[in-house]
């Protein structure tokens, strides 16, 4: 499980001030420095001439990508904990929902604790990619100006504005049985489909947080409600599971590929735990929509595809179907893989109510990263 030790117990007090600091200025889930956003209109990095330096265009705009992508993590991650985690001087904003807590925890006593853990793991993954990115020279990223979409106003919501948009979501759950298959790979096999494990969640869209207090009941909703955000959760983590070393193929410089093959493994850890608890999710219908949650141990579903209780990747093709099974992070395939993600999570629903600027921005820095090549350092 990711962060399940008290990180407080090992950090200096001077690191824990300088956090508190940084996150009290309401950067918390924006970025530190110049801001890419702030140069959309400029050209891209990778059509000029490369400056002389340690860190390469191509490496640049692989961390760049990253760096967006945990803003944006951290984000709906800070929105969770707000009204379901931990809230604490580590991170800060909300002062909880008990309602929506109790219900998160029937999926996991220990719930708010790995929602606290998780979206603390999000924020030091853009803060040191940003200060790491203006260590070498580099421009760090900024999505601040596109604070502007309205979160939940139900109790324990810090009203903030927000990059992200927990209430509107169409959430793909196929995720559960591909890496519960032993025969398809969707690198080898991009055209095959994968069943859903909450076939609703897919059709339609639903809010992963109480909008407002008339949320909380009738009980089955609310519950519902802390359910699609079980099956959120590992759905973005497994995202980040594939982006890491998927980038990581492109990296020229060592020091490069070491952040990546670094912080990659942390979002597999979030995956995994969050897999485990999203099987915990009590089968129900929501009576105020009609979203169905169903029981995956028993038919239709039932069987390797949807047990509740399998979490490690099953082995499948790898490479070449004649090589043996491997059990693998899949996918892996490098090509398009930043725009993969953008277009994976605007269907998602994450960014409704989003500025036409906002998916520039996001497009660029993805065409960007996509574009990077591995050179020989």
């Amino acid at each position: 499980m990711a962060s399940v030790i008290d990180k407080g117990t090992a950090r200096s007090p001077d690191a824990s001030n300088s956090r508190r600091s940084f996150i009290k200025k309401g950067i918390a889930a924006g970025a530190v420095g110049v801001g890419y956003a702030l140069f959309a209109d400029a050209p891209s990095m990778l059509t000029q001439t490369p400056q002389p330096g340690p860190l390469s265009a191509g490496d640049a705009a692989l961390l760049r990508f990253a760096a967006a992508a945990e803003i944006l993590e951290s984000d709906f991650w800070v929105q969770y904990n707000e009204l379901g985690g931990i809230q604490d001087s580590e991170v800060p904003g909300g002062t909880g929902n008990p309602t929506y807590t109790a219900k998160l925890q029937v999926l996991d006593t220990d719930f708010s604790q790995y929602i606290h853990d998780n979206t603390d793991d999000e924020i030091t993954h853009f803060t040191f990619l940003n200060a790491y990115l203006e260590s070498k020279g580099a421009q760090p990223v900024n999505l601040d100006a596109f604070r502007t979409l309205p979160g939940s106003k139900a109790t324990g919501s810090s009203g903030e504005m927000r990059l992200t948009n927990l209430m509107q979501l169409t959430v793909d759950t196929s995720w559960w049985t591909r890496y519960r298959s032993s025969d398809n790979n969707p690198d080898l096999d991009p055209n095959f489909t994968f069943p859903q494990a909450v076939p609703d969640l897919s059709k339609g869209q639903f809010t992963a947080i109480p909008r407002t207090d008339d949320d909380l009941s009738p009980d089955a909703h609310i519950q519902a409600i802390a359910n699609t955000a079980g099956f959120h959760m590992p759905t973005i983590e497994q995202g980040g599971t594939s982006l890491y070393p998927a980038l990581a193929q492109r990296a020229s410089s060592v020091e490069v590929l070491r952040i990546l093959i670094s912080i990659g493994p942390t979002e597999t850890m979030h995956f995994q735990t969050w897999q485990d608890k999203a099987g915990n999710a009590p089968p129900l219908t929501d009576p105020t929509n009609g979203l169905t949650f169903p029981d995956l141990n028993k038919p239709p579903f039932g069987g390797e595809l949807f047990q509740t209780n399998l979490i490690m990747p099953e082995p499948c093709p790898f490479l070449d179907r004649k090589l043996p099974k491997c059990s693998i992070i899949r996918p892996t395939e490098t090509t398009g893989i930043a725009m993969g993600v953008v277009n994976f999570l605007t269907a998602m629903g994450l960014f409704t109510g989003q500025s036409p600027d906002f998916f520039t921005t996001l497009k660029k820095l993805a065409a960007d990263a996509d574009a990077a090549t591995r050179q020989i350092m």
